[in-house]
């Protein structure tokens, strides 16, 4: 991999074709998703095999975020996407999100894992998705359609806020999916390595098993986090929430994600933490999270049938690009 060469000014330049047209996906060619600003404003490569990219974070949770690259490229950029992510030798994230045109919804967003694998869902994503959309004007409204491998989800901008419809949650263990049985889990007994947990597991469109504890100590996280994120329960692996209930309104959470570690906040995490604490009446159904990152608002009715609701902040760090991947 070349340098990374970084833009210093983030004054959210938007990229055009050169024609002050904003809402263009190809470069004429149809070769690969390309926005250039015309002027070269954002120093380094804007052409050829060069990929520009916005460094964003949603509560300390970091991506790198583009639209300039094509469906074809991304099982390339999925080779790539460890160096990428990579703290010390690369631009550091959690993982990638992609910025893609959408066939029935506004656009399309796919997710990078910082060891490559594929995320269906991402919550604190999405928010910075929502955001890097309106800075590059591929989006008019205040309300976004967004076409994702959970389905499509729906958000809603208020300032550098966004509010998310994340869809209703999943309670059907062969649907987050778990191993074996049917139904809701809530408190499953779970053995990892001799040491015995209770699970409530839920999906927000990524499995998640949600675990109360009353400590949350980097050795509960970092350890037994990792092994319970492989355990044979569940199937695809599964994003693992540390949670302490501080009130009614309030909890404590710590997330082990699945294919990162521990990141500094989990949209998905959240929600699912909240349905959790719903579903085992730990709290009320308007809940604050927080996280190492920062605080999200999640609501739920509690009813099954009905979306599950989050508003949080998401902020651009810097820009940059990255030459060679095509």
């Amino acid at each position: 991999m070349g340098p990374v060469v970084v833009c210093r000014d983030v004054a959210r330049n938007v990229f055009t074709n050169g024609t002050g047209a904003r809402n263009v996906f190809t470069n004429g060619t149809g070769a690969r998703n390309v926005f250039t600003n015309g002027t070269g404003a954002c120093s380094g490569p804007t052409t050829g095999d060069a990929m520009n990219f916005v460094k964003m974070h949603g509560c300390g949770n970091d991506f790198i975020v583009t639209h300039e690259i094509a469906d074809g490229a991304v099982e390339n950029l999925r080779k790539r996407a460890p160096l990428l992510c990579d703290r010390r030798r690369g631009i550091g994230a959690d993982g990638i999100i992609l910025v893609l045109p959408s066939i029935g919804a506004g656009l399309k967003m796919r997710i990078i894992n910082a060891d490559g694998s594929e995320a269906e869902m991402c919550g604190n994503g999405i928010r910075c998705f929502a955001i890097y959309v309106r800075d590059k004007g591929l989006n008019a409204g205040g309300i976004l359609t967004v076409d994702t491998l959970a389905g499509k989800i729906v958000t809603t901008l208020r300032g550098d806020t966004v509010r998310v419809d994340m869809g209703p949650p999943v309670l059907e263990a062969s649907r987050i999916p778990v191993a074996g049985g049917s139904g809701p889990v809530i408190m499953q007994p779970v053995v990892a390595d001799g040491r015995r947990f209770s699970v409530t597991a839920v999906s927000m469109g990524n499995p998640h098993a949600v675990i109360y504890a009353d400590e949350l100590t980097d050795d509960l996280v970092h350890n037994w986090g990792r092994r319970l994120e492989c355990h044979p329960f569940f199937p695809r692996r599964v994003n693992v929430e540390f949670v302490k209930v501080v009130s009614d309104s309030e909890v404590r959470m710590r997330v082990f994600e699945r294919g990162v570690g521990e990141t500094h906040a989990c949209g998905t995490g959240a929600c699912a933490t909240v349905v959790a604490g719903i579903l085992n009446k730990k709290h009320g159904n308007a809940v604050k999270v927080r996280l190492i990152g920062g605080d999200l608002n999640v609501e739920w009715s509690g009813d099954p049938s009905q979306p599950v609701y989050m508003s949080g902040p998401a902020a651009v760090a810097y820009e940059g690009s990255i030459p060679d991947v095509g």
